[in-house]
This record gives C-alpha cells, structure tokens and sequence, in this order.
C-alpha cells in the first residue's frame, strides 16, 4: 500500500524542510529495533524509539513525525496507534509503516491505514526497498508549499471513465488530494473540472496520479494547468493564507512576506506548464502485463511490469529507472500477441517507474498495439463481475 495523504498542518508544523526527517519506531523487540534504527539512520532519518504504548500514544498527539514505525505483533493494540495519527492534527500524512508476524491479521491491521507493511524476520535485504520507497514519500510529504483545506465537489476524467464524481481533499500550488470511491489507475493523466469555494468561474487542468489508499484518498501532481486555472487557484490560495495570517495575528498587515508567496505560487504553478508531447489527451487502459526491457548498453532483459498502455505510449514499474530520453526496446508477451517495440522514457519516479513513449516506425508497430490494448480491454471485461 501507498499513499500520498494531503491535509493541512497547523502553523506549527509548517516549518522549514530542510529539516531532517524523524521517525518515531514504536517496538519493544531488540533485533528489529536494531535492523531498522540502522536502515533508517543510513537513510538519513533521526530515529526516537519507544516501547509503551501509553507514551506511544501520547507523543503521537503532541509531535509530528515524517514516520511511524509501529511493532502489531501479537498486539492488536498496537495497530489502533495508526489508526490514532490518522486522526492526528499532527501525524494526519505521516508515513505508517506496520510491522506483522506470521500469526497476525494483516487485514484488519491494514484496515488502520498503514502506507507499508513490514513482515517479520524483519532483515535488511527484505525492508530495503519498502524502507527506500518509504523514504521517498516521507520526502513528497515534507514540500516547501503549504496545502490549504478545502471542501468541494468536483468531476474528473481519466483513462476510459469521464465525469466521475469526486470530492476535494485540499490544495497546494502543485497539487491536490481528492476522495474518489473508484480506484485510479497508477500514475494515470487524470482532468479536473471544479470551482474553488467563494469563485464561481470553473478551475480546469490535469495531472498525474501519484498515491492512493485504502480509504480512496488519491494525491495527485498537477501536469498541466492553463493560465485562466493558474490564477483562479493563485488568487485562491493567496486568500486563504492571507485569511489564516488576519486569524492568527489580527493586528498584523500585508507585508513584503504576503507579496513573496504570490511570486512562488507563481512560479511553481509556471514550472508545472508541460509541452504539448506530454499532453496525453489518448485513453490509457490500467492492466498488468510482464515485459522485459532491453537497455542499448545491456544484453540481458530486465524484467518489469507494465501498468498501463495507450497507442502512443505506456508506463512501467521498475525499481530501477532511467532519466528522461533514455531509448529502450520492450518485448511484451501475450497468449495472442507478441509486442517487440521500441520506445523513449517520458517522465521518471525513482523507485517506481517510468512513462515511456513508443517509437511507432511502422503500420506494423501501430497495429501489433492496438492489438494489445484490445487484449487488455479483453481481458478488463472478463474479470468484471457478471
């Protein structure tokens, strides 16, 4: 499981992200104290540890920390401390990470809401790539730009589904959390159609799915957002923060700090403008397939999956990923089609994966694609409940 979780802290915990990342590692067993405090300390993450659950409990209420590492082995207590900073005004987008035995209920474990799930023997080659992935995410959620609550309505479209009711979580100059009741493809274009509390001209952009949870809470980074959007969500956001700056210091007035975050909200919502190449207006169809991907300085295939594809492109998870035009050849394998296709990588997430364009030569290439994707919707239809 993983999730991008956007809600707004207090002034508070609006601090400086320079900051080293904390975690606090709730768990009484020594060897996997020992395991993890070292993986996160060479991660770079300030480790506090703590063994009660009572004092567990009241340290989730009174700091934030960028992770919880919580012990449920054997007790079903323990869970419920997620559950706890879920709720948390300080701990609401903290990374959980649970750590099971073999004799636990991981579902009801992971109904608390947890990012990772940790099994035990807990060992340093089994945790590397949750903790590296975990690590990643603990990074996303500790972004310079503020977020700002906000409670509205709004329709999206994305792969094959268009107008989809969803619900508006909160928004930053980068991006926005909304609670959809339908699962979003991973990394999948996705098109907002809302209007901001107070406005009533329509906000329309597009971005890329990044997290998703359990409970329907979708992070999402803005691709593409014209300049009509730009300043109905700047405007918007500045008024919010002036608004929560009148509250906080009634006395206070607008000062060359309020002129400053009008710049870089600016400016970040500029840099998100993408180029007409990356506007992926095509269907993308959700599926997963094996591929294996052939790199120019490589013989040997390394093997990945392949979670979505269109006819212009698709996109892989892999663990190892390469920068943005990087030429590969994929080879994907069917019961009725075999896909050997060049292509060039789009846009990259360390850790996760990689949009990749095709390179479509011939008619041949066009066609052995649409082959595929009718596969795909072949094999959609088929799992769909009758």
């Amino acid at each position: 499981m993983t999730q991008v979780t956007c809600w707004p802290f207090p002034r508070k915990f609006n601090m400086v992200m320079t900051m080293t990342l904390t975690s606090l590692l709730v768990c009484s067993d020594v060897p996997t104290i020992q395991v993890l405090r070292g993986m996160l300390q060479d991660l770079g993450i300030k480790v506090e540890s703590c063994g009660d659950l009572s004092s567990a409990a009241e340290r989730i209420e009174e700091r934030h920390f960028d992770a919880l590492l919580v012990d449920c082995e054997g007790r079903p207590a323990a869970a419920e401390l997620i559950a706890q900073a879920r709720k948390s005004e300080a701990n609401k987008s903290s990374v959980a990470i649970a750590i099971v035995g073999p004799n636990d209920a991981t579902r009801d474990i992971s109904a608390q809401g947890p990012n990772f799930v940790l099994y035990k023997p807990i060992s340093k080659e089994r945790a590397a790539n949750s903790m590296h992935a975990a690590c990643d995410l603990m990074r996303y959620e500790r972004r310079i730009r503020p977020r700002v609550a906000v409670q509205a309505n709004t329709s999206i479209t994305y792969a094959d589904q268009e107008n989809v009711p969803a619900a508006l979580v909160d928004l930053s100059d980068d991006g926005i959390a909304i609670l959809s009741k339908n699962k979003l493809p991973p990394y999948s274009k996705v098109y907002f159609h809302f209007v901001l509390p107070g406005n009533t001209s329509p906000v329309r952009l597009s971005g890329e799915v990044m997290w998703q949870d359990s409970s329907g809470r979708v992070g999402i980074r803005f691709a593409q957002v014209p300049k009509t959007s730009r300043r109905l969500v700047n405007e918007w956001l500045q008024a919010q923060f002036s608004a929560s700056t009148s509250a906080s210091d009634p006395g206070s007035k607008a000062t060359k700090t309020d002129d400053d975050a009008t710049l870089r909200l600016s400016a970040g919502l500029g840099m998100l403008s993408v180029t007409a190449a990356d506007r992926r207006n095509i269907v993308r169809h959700p599926c997963c397939l094996g591929v294996e991907l052939y790199w120019p300085d490589r013989t040997v295939a390394t093997r990945c999956t392949l979670t979505d594809i269109s006819s212009g492109g698709c996109y892989i998870k892999s663990a190892e990923t390469f920068p943005s035009g990087t030429e590969l050849q994929m080879v994907v394998r069917t019961q009725d089609v075999k896909l050997r296709i060049d292509g060039t990588v789009q846009s990259m997430h360390p850790g996760y994966g990689m949009g990749v364009q095709f390179v479509l030569g011939t008619e041949e290439h066009k066609q052995k694609v649409q082959q595929l994707i009718e596969c795909v919707q072949l094999e959609s239809e088929s799992s769909q409940p009758q």
